[in-house]
Formats: C-alpha cells, sequence, structure tokens
C-alpha cells in the first residue's frame, strides 16, 4: 500500500466524524520530500473555529500515526 493510500485510508476512517458535524475533508495531495499532505476542509468545517485544533490534534496525529513519513498536514 502506498503513503498516499494509506492517507486516504485514515481520512476515510475520519470522515463519519466530519459528516455528524456537516463537513469534509478532500486530500490535495502529499509532498513526500517534504513529508507535507495537504487537506482543503469543506462544509460546516471551512468556517469552524475549532478547525485548525481538529486538523493539528485529529486529523494530523492519525495520519502521522499511520504514515511516518508524513511530518506536516496543512490546510489550504
Amino acid at each position: 500500500m502506498t503513503n498516499e493510500e494509506k492517507i486516504q485510508e485514515v481520512l476515510d476512517q475520519i470522515r463519519p466524524a466530519l459528516h455528524a458535524d456537516g463537513g469534509d475533508v478532500e486530500y490535495l495531495g502529499f509532498d513526500p520530500a517534504e513529508g507535507v499532505v495537504q487537506l482543503r476542509l469543506l462544509g460546516a468545517c471551512e468556517s469552524c473555529p475549532i478547525s485548525m485544533l481538529t486538523l493539528k490534534e485529529g486529523i494530523e496525529k492519525r495520519i502521522r500515526n499511520s504514515v511516518p513519513e508524513v511530518t506536516e498536514v496543512l490546510a489550504v
């Protein structure tokens, strides 16, 4: 399984919780040289005041646990 497939798998596990709050996340890409994953927060997640906390403490931690090559997750 590629790193991108592993990242997508983690996002698929997280999506039900995001959907429950009216949001979603879109995978935009992974830069293996930098270890950076780029995501776009959608729906209610776009304007949520704690979306960066969700991104860093929820999504980033889970992706980094599954894909050690990832160093950071950024919302663009």
